[in-house]
């Protein structure tokens, strides 16, 4: 089974289930290891749900020419989005430490009370608990795991736009 002859929907399924899997492992680490998200990771999540999503629909639909190319474009902003974001958080995480920083009031509270681009500048220059290192792998922090999925996901998109038989 050579991936390279895969048909459009069996790539796109592929990503999709690649993408519930990763949102299925951080919901895990949040309620059974007990390590909540910050405003970052929870942005991160919205990248992975979004292309997750993006994956689904071109999976089930199947798009002619035109629709394949505005979704993987949107794939590829959703992946460019995440890598942004986890960028950010892994060079908080090498700052040194703040003991009076934090990442703000909880982004459901910002959200309730704030205009969304305020949100937004406010949880892209988090400090405290975004910058503070809660699980690892390989010595590797989760910020840089889900840049490198962003990546993988964003690649994984176009090729199944480029590369991959038609069917």
């Amino acid at each position: 089974m050579n991936p390279l002859r895969w048909s459009y929907r069996s790539v796109n399924l592929l990503g999709f289930l690649a993408c519930a899997g990763l949102l299925g492992y951080a919901i895990f680490v949040q309620f059974v290891q007990y390590i909540n998200p910050c405003p970052l990771c929870i942005l991160q999540r919205l990248g992975f749900i979004s292309m997750g999503v993006l994956f689904l629909i071109a999976a089930i639909f199947k798009p002619a020419a035109l629709g394949r190319w505005i979704i993987v474009g949107l794939m590829v902003l959703g992946g460019l989005f995440g890598i942004a974001v986890a960028a950010r958080q892994l060079w908080l995480q090498a700052q040194p430490p703040n003991p009076f920083g934090s990442c703000g009031a909880p982004l459901k509270y910002m959200l309730q009370t704030l205009p969304i681009g305020e949100v937004l500048r406010k949880v892209l220059t988090g400090t405290g608990d975004c910058g503070e290192v809660r699980w690892q792998f390989l010595g590797l922090a989760m910020p840089f795991w889900s840049m490198v999925w962003f990546g993988l996901l964003t690649v994984w998109s176009w090729l199944g736009l480029r590369r991959f038989k038609v069917s």
